[in-house]
């Protein structure tokens, strides 16, 4: 992401160009996010994740020697290309690599297992745009894609060799997909805890995530510093929320998911909006630490709160319907990056902060079920 907005940006200079990058990373999370759900449910899990990791590796492949060999022949078509593929891999196997948790660990380790897993992808979030950003000034984008593809070869190298339990063929059956969709969205509709992730879940990818695509512009126009601090902003962020996972995994009897949830959303919006007054990096750099705090409340307990409040059999489609909320994601670049276009960025996310605070605390208020203790859904 951060490579690819950083070559949108220096192709066409424009704000809502480069937010494209994150809506054709997160367009696939829309269309495709039951579908995901539903293989969840349906097929063995590590199979699937080695299939759409072999998927990206080649389709980054292909972009990285058309980035060595023909580099002046490079539009921003080529990297919308590349991110759309790695999007649809997003949408088909997030809710596999999560249900893969609840399998190993069970109810009562879930929690923590999240947490863990998210201290994963935050690691990611704080090294990925730092190293990116460097590779950018040492290297350019093309040094960086042999890195990407070097991580995809050693990704599939450990699925390859890890051993899973077979636990989700007992969930089969001769249903056919259509109908297994229309169940999940049906059971997610009925379900008031599920439902009420779910709204805090496209409020948050429709305000607040889009900004990402923007610390580019931000970072170049704003704080008028080059690509090796851009990337250590991004990884500010990624920095303050593995901090909050390790917080939330290092806690023991977790009661009230909800709260932590809605909680750490407030504090993303909070920080977004105080990052779009900022002028100087190295309060913008502090702001993107407690920001990554917030957030990791938020993408810890989504995905909790949703396994532990579903039925069994119900539990990839619930997680794949929550994929599709994260499919909120597009529409929320498409309107900051426009709205940056026509007026300026901190202007742009400015307003989705402040949209975000207010709907916020209108779903804290109208769904009592986030302030409760979550309980599982054992209707038959």
């Amino acid at each position: 992401m951060t490579l690819l907005s950083w070559l949108v940006l220096e192709i066409t200079d424009s704000a809502f160009l480069v937010a494209l990058v994150g809506f054709f990373a997160m367009i696939p999370l829309l269309l495709l996010g039951i579908v995901g759900g539903i293989l969840a449910d349906r097929v063995e899990r590590r199979k699937l994740l080695i299939n759409l990791q072999l998927f990206n590796f080649l389709s980054v492949l292909i972009f990285t020697l058309l980035l060595f060999f023909n580099f002046d022949a490079i539009r921003p078509w080529h990297a919308y290309i590349v991110i759309l593929t790695t999007g649809t891999s997003w949408a088909l196997d997030m809710p596999s690599r999560r249900s893969l948790m609840h399998d190993l660990l069970g109810r009562q380790g879930l929690t923590n297992a999240v947490a863990i897993d998210s201290m994963g992808m935050h690691a990611s979030r704080m090294s990925g745009p730092a190293l990116a950003g460097i590779l950018i000034k040492l290297t350019g984008v093309p040094g960086g894609y042999i890195v990407i593809s070097l991580f995809y070869m050693i990704s599939i190298s450990l699925l390859w060799f890890l051993a899973l339990p077979q636990t989700q063929a007992k969930h089969r059956n001769s249903q056919n997909m259509i109908r297994n969709l229309l169940e999940g969205l049906k059971y997610v509709k009925g379900n008031r805890t599920i439902l009420a992730a779910i709204l805090v879940t496209i409020l948050l990818n429709l305000l607040l995530f889009p900004y990402q695509q923007l610390v580019p512009v931000i970072a170049r126009d704003i704080l008028s510093v080059g690509p090796a601090l851009m990337g250590l902003l991004l990884a500010a962020e990624g920095l303050g929320a593995l901090a909050g996972a390790v917080l939330i995994a290092s806690a023991a009897n977790m009661t009230h998911h909800g709260r932590i949830y809605v909680g750490g959303s407030m504090i993303g919006l909070v920080g977004l909006l105080a990052f779009s007054f900022s002028q100087w990096y190295s309060i913008s750099f502090i702001i993107m630490l407690i920001m990554g705090l917030g957030t990791a409340g938020f993408g810890t307990m989504q995905a909790t709160i949703v396994m532990l409040a579903a039925k069994e059999d119900m539990r990839g489609r619930s997680l794949g319907v929550i994929t599709i909320a994260i499919g909120a994601g597009p529409i929320g670049s498409l309107i900051v990056g426009t709205v940056a276009d026509a007026t300026n960025v901190p202007f742009a996310i400015g307003l989705n902060a402040s949209i975000g605070i207010v709907l916020l605390c209108f779903t804290w208020i109208l769904m009592p079920q986030l302030r409760r203790r979550i309980s599982e859904d054992t209707d038959n």
